[in-house]
């Protein structure tokens, strides 16, 4: 039986909890405390995070005849944007598991958001790529976000929680493309600036911005639905067990890989061409900065509603044919991802251009929200580590396809962007070895007997 205080807490949520006080309905017009707070300073969070990391691309055309950047160097810069997040991303896992998601994710947007005002002061080639290396460190709140999700929302709603989460914050990368050449034009307009002075300035908006989304997470947030404590009550992990064997039972389950593989082409792919859209344009149909900027924006702005709806099917999909049909609706969404991205490089006019690539970026991002309404179900005890595996895939992702595709200008923007296709279908086959002993896999119904230890550490086995 369970003690009387914790049915005068479970009664004071206000939501609808399961035994473990996370809740069991998603209210995205609330902003009440604990389960909704945390969803609002997450996206809020990873958005100025999403913000200031592609506050630079639309700002490309006018920073390369600045520093008289080369093609080479511009494909190294993204590259770099995406290496940083990687290391990040890995270590923000165990990080969560250790602190919590609201000390780690808040401290990491006050420590780089420094690094994105250092934007202004770079005058040569090498330092703008090791601007855009450090920059994009904060995109390891990604994976703090998920984890924060995912200890505040049960499973019929985690996936959903999730989608929106990283949706509504990854419109950031899309409202920057609007925004960054807007600033720009009014530091001109209004202060009679040099265009090199301009674009220098315009670098303070997104570091405030970032700032001060960090210090809300650090005031207002909350680990836990039950306690403001991570170490306290209900805490993710064991207290008994070392950090090292939740890291090596998450290492050594391979649907963590797998998931960190088709996060690389759904992710991955997103993250590069939020790099290469604007400039894509700009150079291949002959439009304005503006007009590039604002194409770039309708990729980027998508995810409002598009990996949302990745959750949601994820769901739905999970409440009417378990785990199967999120396995299956994974793999499906995003193949037609990868066709999307095959015709986005065939196509040779500027409209049509711009209805495949919006296309695209439905299906690519919903294929994003589908993979975190997997992860969330692989481990209990290690989360943190599945979840960094699985988002350091997404930046895996991006660095591949820059450096082999988008790099030293060897191959026409429009055919890398078609053989990025292809990948994505490709790397996306591996869906179909994920098997859980409880639920099952995509051909495969669950098994007659289960690992009691293996048990011990995953939601569905």
């Amino acid at each position: 039986m369970q003690p009387e205080h914790y049915f005068q807490e479970k009664f004071m949520f206000p939501v609808s909890v399961d035994e473990d006080d996370k809740a069991t309905e998603f209210r995205p017009l609330s902003a009440a405390r604990p389960h909704m707070l945390a969803f609002h300073l997450a996206w809020l969070n990873l958005f100025s995070c999403f913000f200031s990391t592609f506050s630079i691309p639309p700002l490309l055309p006018i920073i390369r005849e600045d520093l008289k950047l080369t093609a080479a160097d511009i494909g190294a810069a993204g590259t770099a944007s995406f290496a940083g997040s990687i290391f990040s991303r890995l270590l923000m896992g165990p990080t969560c598991d250790l602190v919590g998601p609201r000390i780690a994710s808040g401290t990491l947007s006050l420590l780089t958001a420094p690094i994105i005002l250092a934007t202004s002061l770079v005058s040569t080639p090498t330092s703008f790529i090791v601007i855009r290396f450090l920059v994009g460190f904060c995109l390891a709140n990604f994976v703090s976000s998920q984890f924060w999700m995912s200890s505040m929302f049960s499973g019929n709603v985690v996936g959903l929680a999730n989608g929106v989460v990283a949706g509504w914050a990854n419109v950031g990368s899309g409202v920057t493309q609007l925004v960054m050449p807007v600033v720009y034009s009014l530091f001109i307009s209004l202060f009679n600036l040099s265009s090199s002075t301009a674009w220098r300035l315009s670098f303070i908006i997104p570091a405030i911005f970032q700032a001060t989304t960090g210090t809300l997470v650090l005031l207002y947030g909350q680990d836990l639905p039950s306690s403001y404590n991570h170490n306290t009550k209900k805490g993710t992990n064991n207290p008994k067990e070392s950090v090292s064997v939740v890291v090596f039972r998450g290492l050594s389950n391979y649907r963590g890989w797998i998931l960190g593989l088709l996060y690389a082409a759904s992710f991955g792919v997103e993250l590069t061409m939020d790099n290469i859209i604007a400039e894509y344009f700009y150079d291949r149909f002959g439009v304005n900065v503006q007009t590039a900027g604002t194409i770039a924006a309708c990729f980027g702005m998508a995810n409002l509603f598009s990996r949302p709806m990745g959750g949601v099917m994820s769901d739905r999909m999970g409440k009417r044919f378990g785990m199967r049909g999120r396995l299956w609706g994974l793999w499906a969404v995003q193949t037609v991802a990868g066709l999307f991205c095959v015709l986005l490089g065939r196509v040779n006019s500027l409209w049509s251009s711009v209805l495949v690539m919006c296309c695209f970026s439905v299906f690519v991002q919903a294929a994003s929200g589908l993979n975190f309404g997997v992860v969330p179900f692989v481990s209990k005890r290690s989360l943190g580590v599945i979840a960094g595996m699985t988002g350091s895939g997404g930046t895996i992702g991006a660095v591949v396809t820059q450096m082999l595709l988008f790099s030293g200008g060897s191959l026409p923007t429009q055919t890398s962007i078609s053989l990025m296709g292809l990948l994505i279908i490709f790397c996306t086959l591996p869906v179909t070895l994920i098997y859980f002993s409880r639920s099952g896999g995509m051909f495969c119904g669950p098994a007659s007997c289960h690992d009691p230890i293996e048990e011990n550490y995953s939601l569905l086995e």
